[in-house]
């Protein structure tokens, strides 16, 4: 068993476990969060119903920044859509038998890893041509997106140029499962992009990553537009209600 091996062991344990507790953490944090005020960005509609169909389209269709801009909406669909598929192909890699479905898309998913990285170039392309995105972007905006290129990168590279053994790596990752630890093939490729996961993981629930959860708690998005017909009152001042 190489040194490599147990090095990228502890790293995926405590990547998952501050993975884990952090957004666990900040999702509670997001959950009481008091709305004191009534303020769906309108046309919004009157009904449940209706907020969770526009829940629904803002979420797999992004139909806000459609509106607002079809050249970003093109390049952020792209990559998230590229990621959710990849993600989902990669989970042959933890289950064993592979299930159905991911057996199903592992095509494409193969070829959604040129889209995740042809989308992270055209958002991160921007963030440098376009004057007033320049303007307003940090070096964290430039780190995020260079991480996530960098692993979706490094991804394409073992599968078109870098070969590895995958069959040792799934033994690697269903043994961290089984608290088992197995060898993990010596490839520098693996290396960087498993180091790049497990950074990501780490930084995710401290970084703007976290929009992916917190669009569920915006109250632009989750509340009905039914001013007329319900108060609105926040949960924490509800006890205060009619004192």
């Amino acid at each position: 068993m190489t040194a490599a091996t147990y090095f990228f062991a502890i790293l995926f344990y405590a990547a998952t476990a501050l993975l884990v507790v952090g957004l666990i953490y900040k999702i509670a944090d997001f959950a009481r969060t008091p709305a004191p005020l009534l303020i769906p960005t309108t046309p919004a509609p009157t009904t449940t119903g209706g907020m969770v169909f526009r829940m629904f389209r803002e979420v797999a269709l992004f139909e806000s920044l459609f509106k607002a801009n079809l050249w970003i909406w093109i390049f952020g669909w792209m990559f998230h859509m590229g990621l959710f598929l990849v993600l989902a192909r990669h989970l042959r890699y933890f289950t064993e038998p592979v299930w159905f479905w991911v057996a199903l898309i592992q095509p494409f998913g193969l070829y959604a890893g040129f889209a995740m990285a042809a989308g992270l170039g055209g958002l991160w392309a921007r963030r440098f041509l376009v004057e007033r995105i320049r303007y307003i972007s940090t070096p964290s905006d430039h780190l995020m997106l260079a991480l996530l290129l960098g692993i979706a990168v490094t991804g394409l590279m073992m599968k078109f140029v870098m070969h590895t053994d995958i069959v040792a790596v799934k033994a690697f990752f269903l043994g961290l499962m089984r608290l088992e630890i197995q060898p993990l093939p010596e490839h520098p490729g693996l290396y960087i992009h498993l180091a790049l996961v497990a950074l990501l993981m780490i930084v995710f629930p401290i970084s703007k990553l976290l929009h992916a959860p917190g669009i569920f708690f915006s109250p632009t998005r989750n509340q009905v537009d039914n001013p007329r017909e319900a108060r609105h009152i926040a949960a924490w001042a509800s006890e205060f209600d009619g004192k």
